[in-house]
């Protein structure tokens, strides 16, 4: 099938479907389960309006239950198993097995390594970026030209950077932006993806680059909400620049900073793309997804690759109902 009428299709079917679901399930509610006629009409209205609202969270309860609940039962199921087995019980033979290779440990102690840098300097350059073009005339040309990185994929991005990483022999004319700036300065060429520790800070770059934006647009918003009262305030006391900055503006937009740096996190604990377009895991690169990705569809080892799979899902949980707990304290 086309693949414009194929998406034409789906938007239609999937409009209709919500459109009819709502519509004949009311209608079902109101005419046939609770009709409100009869001695009890006043309660079935009221049973019908306590079950309505069930009715619109149905369909978003039912998906996330078959794409999330369920996933995450099965590969719990899994780590716990041998597939090759018959699926047969083996305790935590498999997290044993995992724990027991060097690589897992190489993937985990990256991993930390990327939670110490890039959400750190995404936040920081990006409260920067959201100060300084607030303070310039084109501040929104320099803040849409910041933001775009977010529009690339993160396939997208690395083959960016790795065209800057790029690497030709001595003597020929180098490509790679940053290989031409090196050669310039007097220096041989780098291949600059295999130079360990230092590879891992280069695939870095490439996530504090796309993030920075995210990190900026809501940080300026958390920045312009800012009473001016409080820095009118402060500029008659005599404070400074720098002093307003750090003593008045960034303890009011804590909170805000706090949750971009976690939402940041999220994204590195789940960093895949990058490593797998860049190096595959090489030179002592590798990461936890792209640990779980070499043991499922390469080497089929589905007991240790669900078991790494369930290792991120633990890192990830504790940030997650800790965002979770802030946003609903700030609504009360």
């Amino acid at each position: 099938m086309n693949p414009a009428v194929q998406g034409i299709l789906t938007i239609v079917l999937g409009v209709g479907g919500c459109i009819a679901y709502f519509f004949f399930s009311n209608q079902l509610l109101d005419k046939v389960i609770f009709p409100p006629r009869g001695p009890n009409a006043g309660r079935n209205i009221n049973r019908a309006n306590l079950v309505r609202p069930w009715l619109f969270l149905f369909p978003a309860i039912f998906a996330l239950s078959i794409y999330l609940a369920y996933p995450v039962v099965a590969t719990l199921w899994l780590s716990v198993t041998d597939r090759d087995a018959g699926g047969a019980f083996v305790g935590g033979a498999n997290y044993s097995q995992m724990l027991a290779e060097p690589k897992f440990w190489e993937a985990l102690r990256n991993n930390f390594l990327w939670l110490l840098v890039v959400p750190g300097l995404s936040t920081a350059f990006g409260l920067l970026a959201a100060q300084l073009t607030d303070r310039i005339a084109w501040g929104s040309i320099a803040k849409s030209m910041i933001f775009m990185p977010m529009a690339i994929s993160f396939v997208g991005a690395s083959v960016i950077w790795k065209l800057i990483y790029d690497t030709r022999p001595a003597g020929q004319d180098q490509i790679g932006v940053l290989n031409a700036i090196w050669v310039w300065f007097g220096g041989e060429p780098q291949t600059w993806l295999t130079l360990i520790p230092w590879n891992n800070f280069l695939l870095m770059i490439v996530l504090v680059w796309i993030q920075t934006g995210f990190a900026m647009v809501i940080l300026s918003a958390a920045l312009r909400g800012i009473p001016e009262e409080t820095i009118e305030a402060a500029v008659l006391d005599g404070a400074n620049p720098f002093q307003i900055f750090f003593k008045i503006k960034v303890p009011q937009i804590m909170g805000t900073i706090v949750v971009v740096w976690t939402t940041i996190t999220l994204v590195v604990l789940k960093v895949f793309d990058i490593v797998l377009a860049m190096t595959n895991g090489q030179w002592n690169t590798q990461v936890l997804a792209n640990y779980m990705y070499d043991k499922l569809f390469r080497s089929f080892d589905w007991g240790v690759g669900s078991a790494s799979a369930m290792v991120i899902m633990l890192l990830v949980l504790p940030i997650l109902i800790w965002n979770v707990h802030n946003a609903r304290k700030e609504m009360r």
